[in-house]
């Protein structure tokens, strides 16, 4: 029989909603607080990395603010965050991009575990939003780990708790640094978007609605016996 997998690990931003909007919006707020300007192809370098290194890239744009304290940063920050819970607090299940849920049911009806993998703090009062907390086993948030992506400990923390071994594991990402996160891992990485971004995933799909839970098991499948074939 071939091997199924336990569980699917989901990024939240770009796969579950987009909510990168949102955290432009906010940043593009607090940009101009300090006197300086972002447009969306900057933006697309916040995209999958934490609050603090998004601000410092941020910062790096104005070589005055280079000597700027880090209560200062912690301030602007949380100044930052509160702009984008203003903005979020209007989601609704409506915002779920398409084919996520039936992607969830089926992994219910498979018995595969589910967990979130997110570098948003919010990632619970989203999800909770959008009417998707019971499908999930475990949420992994920033708050939870030390290093963000694409460090693997979003995703090998999830597998953790889950119990499940790392290479029966799925990890589905929209930003290079998660799919590079899910790679290190040593887990099946799905990645959507365009090919040219994540082509150094195990399989790409362009938008969420070609997540069909049969094709993401057959490509899983493959793999695995082609990297067993080559192991024996």
């Amino acid at each position: 029989m071939s091997h199924f997998p336990k569980a699917f690990i989901f990024d939240l931003d770009g796969v579950i909603t987009d909510t990168a909007e949102f955290h432009y919006l906010a940043w593009k707020k607090l940009a101009k607080e300090l006197g300086l300007s972002i447009d969306r192809q900057f933006n697309e370098q916040l995209k999958g990395i934490s609050r603090m290194e998004s601000l410092e890239k941020i910062l790096a744009l104005d070589p005055s603010l280079s000597a700027m304290s880090n209560e200062e940063k912690e301030r602007l920050a949380t100044e930052k965050n509160e702009y984008y819970l203003t903005l979020i607090d209007q989601l609704q299940p409506d915002a779920i991009l398409p084919g996520i849920e039936q992607l969830l049911k089926k992994c219910v009806e498979q018995k595969v575990k589910i967990a979130l993998g997110s570098a948003s703090k919010n990632a619970q009062t989203i999800v909770e939003k959008l009417g998707l907390i019971e499908y999930f086993d475990y949420i992994v948030d920033a708050g939870k780990v030390e290093k963000g992506k694409p460090d693997p400990e979003t995703f090998t923390t999830a597998a953790d708790y889950l119990g499940v071994p790392y290479s029966d594991c799925i990890g589905l990402e929209d930003a290079v640094a998660g799919v590079e996160a899910v790679n290190s891992a040593q887990m099946f990485s799905v990645g959507v978007g365009s090919f040219e971004h994540l082509h150094h995933a195990d399989y790409v799909v362009e938008d969420t609605s070609e997540l069909i839970f049969e094709d993401i098991i057959k490509q899983y499948q493959k793999q695995r016996e082609a990297g067993k074939s080559t192991t024996t």
